[in-house]
């Protein structure tokens, strides 16, 4: 009885060490953000700063490429769609934010150049992305990718 007594402490104490390690070391978040289109890029940003950054996980980036790099330039209005405009808040103010909590926003040097844009267009805090920098993160086994 004893035997199966500390068998059955010991696989307690794994699963209950493997939980803690969970909640310790949550996966960080990479978010491919390839559109322009405010609605879809509102609904990101916030997942990427509501849900994965306040809530703990690290790093959290988000890779403006393709269309979304006119996302950050300081010089186009971007209003946001529908029930999450209610404040006035703007994509440059959510990513802003997003950068003043921790999160990292990267632009895709190669969509930039064509489109026309370099980083003295772009706000604040806005890093310009390379190969290394990118797959630092994309690749990194504690992070986790998704596309919008």
């Amino acid at each position: 009885m004893s035997l199966l007594r500390n068998l059955f402490a010991g696989v307690a104490l794994a699963l209950f060490g493997a939980a803690a390690l969970a909640e310790d070391g949550k996966p960080g978040l990479f978010v491919n953000l390839t559109t322009d289109d405010t609605w879809a890029a509102a609904k990101a940003i916030m997942f990427a700063h509501e849900k994965a950054l306040k809530n703990g996980h690290e790093p959290v980036a988000i890779w403006l490429n393709v269309r979304a790099v006119y996302l950050a330039d300081r010089k186009r209005s971007s209003h946001i769609p529908g029930p999450m405009a209610g404040d006035g808040t703007s994509i440059q103010d959510m990513l802003t934010a997003f950068m003043a909590d921790g999160g990292t926003v990267i632009m895709c040097s190669a969509c930039s150049q064509a489109a026309g844009l370099t980083e003295a267009d772009y706000i604040d805090g806005v890093e310009m992305g390379n190969w290394p920098v990118v797959e630092s993160i994309l690749f990194d086994p504690d992070v986790k990718t998704l596309s919008w």
